[in-house]
């Protein structure tokens, strides 16, 4: 059998080296979150997010641009006082993840989550019809799925995975303790189908870059690449698509989980014509919730890159 390469093997070690070192970081920090209280990981938040806006240079610039092209009459006092809630958020959201086994369950829920339009969203995820549910990078996102595994709704998620396996792993079991499924991006159209056609739940973050060849849509008043299978799926099946925000309401663990639309295939509606009408659609249920609590979304992420490309003119016969 034949021998790999002793530079080529030193590679794969160091590589599997620096994947276990970062694990052992990080599993170091959640234990650390997970023995404080959560007010008090509130209050470091508060610290490292006064660091992260001030002194470190973490995507300060990509920060400040995507909120100067989004809200271009901002001052900059404003836009640096977003970017340092933006960090307090998503740094006391890790926390919450880590402490949510813990401290949310199915006797307690209320104390932590109010959903308004309970009865839409039950309505919708019970029936005999598949569904499709979208959110984006806003709010806490990830307890939002934790919640309806809680209710014994399980859902598909199609997700990228983590490039250090490890913390892939431990991530997944942590979305998977009320029974959600993560698919792969790549190669998982006929799992979906299957889904679909079974009356399954499938749950997608509609906010990601899909590429010069994704379908344009304006989002937040700036146009950006959106997948096209988000709105396929649901004119392609007849499953209901419900749009949804969990915005975080002042405390630590403290959310409301709100229906921000529904676009039910069996209702007659110009947003359900064509695929660009329905990625439009939810695109704008998104953004009202953004415009309310922007400090909640991830300005740190490279949602609008690049411009559409060109429109094709017909020759002249």
């Amino acid at each position: 059998m034949p021998q790999k390469p002793l530079a080529q093997e030193h590679e794969n070690q160091t590589y599997n080296m620096q994947d276990r070192f970062a694990y052992f970081a990080f599993r170091t920090v959640i234990c650390c979150v997970q023995i404080l209280s959560l007010e008090r990981c509130d209050r470091i938040c508060r610290i490292l997010a006064k660091l992260f806006s001030t002194w470190l240079p973490i995507r300060r610039s990509l920060i400040r641009d995507n909120l100067k092209l989004i809200f271009p009459d901002w001052d900059p006092a404003r836009a640096n006082e977003v970017q340092e809630k933006m960090w307090h958020h998503l740094l006391l959201m890790g926390c919450e993840v880590a402490q949510a086994p813990r401290k949310v369950h199915r006797e307690n829920w209320r104390e932590h989550f109010t959903i308004p339009d309970r009865r839409c969203m039950l309505a919708i995820v019970l029936d005999q019809r598949p569904s499709v549910l979208v959110s984006g990078h806003f709010g806490n996102f990830e307890l939002a799925g934790f919640l309806t595994g809680l209710f014994g709704l399980p859902s598909t998620t199609i997700a990228r995975p983590l490039d250090n396996g490890f913390v892939h792993d431990y991530v997944t079991r942590f979305r998977s303790l009320g029974g959600q499924h993560f698919l792969p991006k790549e190669g998982s159209s006929p799992t979906v189908q299957k889904l679909l056609a079974e009356g399954g739940n499938l749950a997608l973050l509609a906010d990601q870059h899909a590429g010069a060849k994704g379908c344009w849509v304006d989002f937040m008043g700036q146009p950006a690449s959106c997948h096209k299978g988000l709105a396929l799926f649901t004119l392609s099946s007849g499953a209901p698509m419900i749009v949804v925000g969990n915005a975080r309401q002042g405390r630590p663990l403290q959310f409301e989980l709100t229906v921000l639309g529904v676009a039910d295939p069996a209702l007659a509606g110009d947003h359900l014509d064509s695929v660009q009408s329905l990625t439009r659609w939810y695109n704008q249920c998104l953004e009202q919730i953004i415009r309310l609590f922007p400090e909640q979304y991830w300005w740190v992420h490279r949602r609008w890159k690049g411009q559409p490309p060109p429109k094709r003119t017909s020759r002249a016969a």
